[in-house]
């Protein structure tokens, strides 16, 4: 989500094999009809705050207290995560506002600082006692990496192997590794991908990249492993692929809005996976520019939000990042809370077309990890766009225009059969329409 972040992106694939084996040793550890307008529960609205102090938290805390309802401390990668008392210290005075809170617990992020920023090799399940006991129900989960998926999508793949090639065979040998499986499984994906450059072909299914994700990167992961050990509600943040994050053992995902993607495809696809795999959504307002000012104008992100309440979204948010402008309150201006202000007032206020009924789904083919951002989007991180990536943008993009907000899309996944579902209306990825 940061600026950081996206810039990395051709390295992080790094982490997605080498991290879990330093970081395992850390731990042991309503539906209605869509044409009426009515009165829905309020969802969770709030903040997610990406500064450096415990003072600049609190006065955003004081910024937002009187329209919002949520505070999500997502500072990963900087001290705040890194000191418990800070923690506890934002997070108190956040519910002593009223509002409840997520807590980013930060990373293992030993092979860039040598350091952790997952601080919490402490026992989870008396953290959470712990903070059950401070905040009650006031406390909802922790919000764990982030764009897991993202990452997958858009690491270079290609220069990764160059590089690590010479290590996946040395741990290729080595059955004793927990991860040896992992290791197998990305030796193949590269045979794959060399063979196909030779003989210019594409692999007939994806179940090998669909298992190397979920079974491999994250539910190997060991904080994603010990807060689901704990019963501890997992939440991230991505832009694509969120079917997969539901199955690797997230239970809440925010559909990052207001960079050039689509809003109402992102909302499709994480509200159809939400609503197939019975987990919770929401949405995360960040970056429309990759410079300052950064955030879209209050209008947009009020359009934003409203069409993520309508579509049902249980979480609303605005990422506020960074904190290096000289603007006491982050990236965030007047504009922007001027804009949550309004629409936290017209939605405790008003009644506004419920668009959450299951209307109308797009069944895409079975473990199709392709990005949906355009065409020629890569699939799964590994392979270039397929014979069915061009039918599925234009059968996707028709949709969109007719359904809008009211359209799932999901994955053809015999564990999961739309038909479950009470849609009005199925589509498959090679359906003929006008």
């Amino acid at each position: 989500m940061s600026r950081v972040k996206r810039v990395r992106k051709y390295l992080v694939p790094i982490f997605l094999i080498v991290i879990l084996a330093i970081s395992a040793l850390a731990f042991d550890v309503f539906y209605i009809n869509h044409d009426q307008a009515q009165s829905k529960p309020m969802p969770y609205v709030g903040v997610a705050f990406g500064g450096n102090t415990t003072q600049e938290a609190k006065l955003l805390i004081d910024k937002i207290s009187g329209y919002t309802n949520l505070f999500i401390l997502d500072s990963g990668r900087n001290p705040i995560s890194r000191n418990q008392s800070s923690v506890e210290e934002i997070c108190s005075y956040a519910v002593s506002k009223g509002l409840s809170v997520i807590v980013n617990l930060g990373i293992d992020d030993v092979l860039e600082t040598n350091e952790k920023t997952w601080f919490w090799d402490q026992s989870l399940n008396s953290t959470k006692q712990r903070w059950t006991d401070m905040w009650g129900n006031k406390f909802l989960g922790v919000y764990y990496n982030d764009e897991p998926a993202g990452i997958q999508l858009d690491g270079n793949w290609s220069k990764w192997y160059e590089h690590w090639a010479p290590l996946l065979s040395q741990m290729g040998t080595n059955t004793s590794t927990p991860y040896y499986v992992i290791v197998q499984d990305l030796q193949k994906i590269y045979s794959n991908m060399l063979n196909a450059m030779s003989n210019d072909t594409k692999p007939l299914d994806y179940d090998l990249e669909e298992k190397f994700f979920v079974d491999d990167v994250l539910k190997l992961d060991p904080g994603l492993r010990a807060l689901n050990a704990n019963g501890i509600t997992a939440y991230t943040s991505d832009y694509s692929l969120y079917w997969f994050d539901y199955l690797g053992g997230y239970n809440t995902l925010f559909a990052e809005l207001g960079s050039n993607n689509s809003v109402t495809e992102e909302i499709a696809q994480v509200k159809g996976a939400a609503r197939l795999e019975n987990k919770e959504w929401g949405t995360m307002i960040t970056w429309k520019y990759n410079q300052a000012p950064y955030l879209d104008s209050g209008d947009q992100i009020y359009n934003q939000m409203l069409t993520s309440y309508e579509a049902g979204a249980k979480y609303i948010t605005v990422f506020d990042y960074p904190y290096d402008q000289g603007n006491e309150y982050g990236t965030m201006t007047n504009d922007q809370f001027s804009a949550m202000q309004r629409f936290w007032n017209d939605v405790t206020q008003k009644k506004f077309t419920d668009l959450s009924s299951p209307e109308a789904v797009l069944v895409l083919p079975k473990n199709f990890g392709w990005g949906m951002r355009q065409p020629n989007d890569t699939i799964w991180g590994f392979w270039t766009s397929d014979y069915r990536t061009q039918q599925t943008a234009t059968i996707t993009s028709k949709l969109l225009v007719q359904y809008g907000a009211r359209l799932d899309i999901v994955y053809d996944d015999a564990a999961y059969p739309v038909t479950k579902i009470g849609y009005k209306s199925i589509y498959y990825w090679n359906s003929t329409i006008s």
